[in-house]
């Protein structure tokens, strides 16, 4: 599965040291009012934290627990920023929980998230379920699927016959993926490269010129029919795409059923890869291409290779973009942006429900005998 294989080395929650050093602290009922640059679901105070460690731009958050009752924002995530890295105030408010980025604390590159949480319910992202006697060993299975990140199990439930002791595994992004690709003169952009060549490469096998029309689940952006390609074969549910090379759009798309094709002029298509790796669109540098989006920081360098050689050296970079001597913005000239973009899992939506339990693969934790 490509997303446990090629990335493993690119995830990281650590960053560039902040002046305001390691700060582990969290205030209980004290609300970080305002400056919110984004909002997540979390199940606990300590997956906001994390959150906020791998998001690059953010710098405090504060988090709602189980106990607010005020209105719907229980388990909400506010990711919060600003340029002196600390908050412009501090009110209190009971039911929830602030504190800060461990980006200058060293965190672990791969988080391990042990803990299962009662009557919590990690709602969608769904790709398979069966029965199983217990949590226990719905979370031995979603640990054992490389697609899984985490899951739900519902208990015994005279309510619920039909679905008790059913688990559910999800799947969120465990792989970078740019938010935006944009046409853009004078400026280069590539992806952090894997230190360890894989054992089994693809050779690829595309539609050129045609299009799968239909059945689409998810659409994002992508730099390549390459990059498209290795996107869908991260997703457990993506049974084929299309690639439009006009506007960068990639179509992942589901059907089990059948595969019907049409021309299409500057459309791609193809279907996924499970038993190997593609390499080419991680080696590729992209001429006249931005990655805007967040940055983890810049810095001055000569071409576009030395950027490329600084952001696979950085374990928090998994992209760039390299500014040309020949740009017209003249200011950004030389500049170096390393960028990246949270991968660790995110469920889409957290909320209490009777009778559940949920939590995360463990394959990131310390072996335990499972």
């Amino acid at each position: 599965m490509i997303g446990g294989l090629v990335w493993v080395s690119l995830l990281s929650l650590c960053s560039v040291a902040f002046t305001e050093g390691c700060n582990r602290q969290l205030q209980q009922n004290v609300d970080f009012p305002g400056s919110d640059i984004k909002t997540f679901y979390s199940p606990d105070v300590e997956h906001c934290q994390l959150l906020c460690t791998q998001q690059p731009s953010c710098r405090f958050f504060t988090f709602h627990r189980a106990d607010w009752t005020r209105d719907d924002r229980t388990f909400k995530c506010f990711l919060k920023s600003a340029s002196s890295g600390q908050p412009t105030s501090q009110t209190p408010l009971q039911g929830v929980t602030s504190g800060f980025s461990l980006k200058s604390c060293n965190p672990s590159p791969q988080p391990c998230l042990p803990r299962v949480y009662e009557n919590v319910d990690f709602v969608g992202a769904e790709y398979t379920s069966f029965f199983t006697a217990d949590y226990e060993d719905c979370q031995k299975a979603c640990t054992q699927d490389p697609s899984c990140q985490f899951f739900t199990f519902v208990k015994q439930d005279p309510k619920q016959q039909n679905v008790r002791y059913k688990c559910f595994l999800k799947y969120s992004w465990n792989i970078p993926k740019a938010s935006s690709v944009e046409k853009k003169a004078g400026v280069v952009s590539g992806f952090s490269q894997t230190p360890n060549p894989p054992q089994t490469v693809c050779q690829n096998k595309f539609l050129s010129n045609t299009d799968i029309p239909g059945s689409d689940f998810q659409t994002l952006k992508a730099a390549s029919a390459e990059h498209c390609q290795a996107l869908c074969s991260a997703h457990p549910q993506c049974t084929c795409f299309t690639f439009g090379s006009l506007d960068f759009k990639c179509y992942l798309k589901n059907n089990k059923h059948h595969l019907e094709t049409k021309v299409k002029e500057g459309a791609t298509s193809g279907m996924p890869a499970r038993f190997c790796q593609f390499t080419n669109w991680l080696r590729t540098a992209y001429e006249g291409i931005d990655f805007p989006g967040p940055e983890i920081r810049f810095e001055l360098k000569d071409n576009a290779e030395q950027c490329q050689r600084l952001c696979s050296g950085d374990p928090t970079c998994q992209f760039y973009t390299y500014v040309k001597d020949n740009s017209p913005e003249s200011a950004a000239r030389r500049h170096c942006y390393l960028k990246g973009v949270i991968t660790m899992p995110a469920p889409p939506k957290v909320v209490k429900v009777t009778n559940v339990v949920s939590g995360f693969s463990t394959r990131n934790c310390p072996a335990t005998g499972q």
